[in-house]
């Protein structure tokens, strides 16, 4: 897991898994084996801090849509469950008595989902000042008091907001793939069984198609070509001048460009064919 306010524009997740792989406590237990399935997601990991407001007419949020993922833990299904229970029990009562669906809201509280978020809801804030003493911190916070310090951390930053200009950074170089540990991301697209109908509309919209090229390629040397775990964002030369590729059919729905855009031009939409990633093997 890399988190999204990572500062380096540079930085490939997807290259960093491939490189983690290469670590001898990890490799020993990969060689000899085949890899089968490739997958990607983007975890919402804010904590009780980022819940938004989770009613709306005629909906609810709940599970990760809403963002109720225990972050120490990177543990989610069982909050996920138990949020869409509050829901059924919400939607029953709105039918039944015609109470309102902000009801769920104080079933939420009530819960030992809520509980158990409030008790972890100090952890990520507390990385912002570094690892160590993110570290250190989480082990007071967690193990001495077992969450329950009388302050609550906040957010200092939203994820698309920490990325430095690319002259002020480091450039990273990645070794190629061996096809044995590592792998590129092309042959990586093809293990997930993603399929989009071919002539439906670009899910991923741009709100201003210039601005890839004209700001985002300047500063930030286009980071999508990079934060992207499937390769769907591409800066290729035609007639000796950038054009920014969306490959909108490799996409496996993982959100990443939604969050790390740092002008927030990108714009990720529901496909149409209930088209994406067939995670058979997964």
């Amino acid at each position: 897991v890399i988190g999204l306010d990572y500062k380096n524009p540079y930085l490939s997740p997807f290259d960093e898994f491939q490189r983690f792989k290469t670590h001898p406590s990890i490799k020993k237990y990969l060689e000899g084996g085949k890899r089968i399935a490739y997958g990607a997601r983007a975890l919402i990991e804010g904590g009780l801090q980022s819940l938004p407001k989770m009613h709306m007419p005629g909906a609810l949020l709940i599970g990760c849509d809403a963002g109720t993922l225990n972050m120490p833990k990177i543990k989610g299904s069982h909050t996920a469950m138990k949020s869409g229970m509050i829901a059924a029990e919400t939607i029953f009562e709105h039918l039944k008595e015609k109470k309102g669906l902000s009801i769920y809201e104080q079933k939420f509280k009530d819960s030992w989902v809520y509980k158990e978020l409030y008790l972890a809801r100090n952890v990520k804030p507390s990385f912002s000042w570094g690892l160590i003493l993110g570290i250190l911190f989480t082990g007071i916070d967690q193990i001495l008091f077992r969450g329950k310090l009388p302050f609550t951390l906040k957010h200092k930053h939203a994820d698309h907001e920490t990325l430095l200009p690319a002259n002020k950074m480091k450039k990273i170089e990645y070794p190629k793939p061996d096809n044995v540990i590592t792998f590129d991301k092309t042959s990586s697209v093809y293990l997930t069984g993603t399929n989009h109908a071919e002539n439906q509309p670009v899910h991923l919209q741009l709100k201003d198609s210039n601005l890839p090229i004209n700001y985002t390629l300047e500063k930030f040397d286009e980071p999508a070509q990079r934060y992207c775990p499937v390769g769907v964002y591409e800066v290729q030369i035609e007639n000796n001048l950038p054009k920014f590729v969306i490959n909108s059919q490799n996409c496996i729905h993982c959100k990443t460009c939604d969050i790390k855009e740092p002008s927030q031009n990108i714009t990720w939409v529901t496909p149409e064919g209930g088209g994406g990633p067939k995670y058979g093997n997964m």
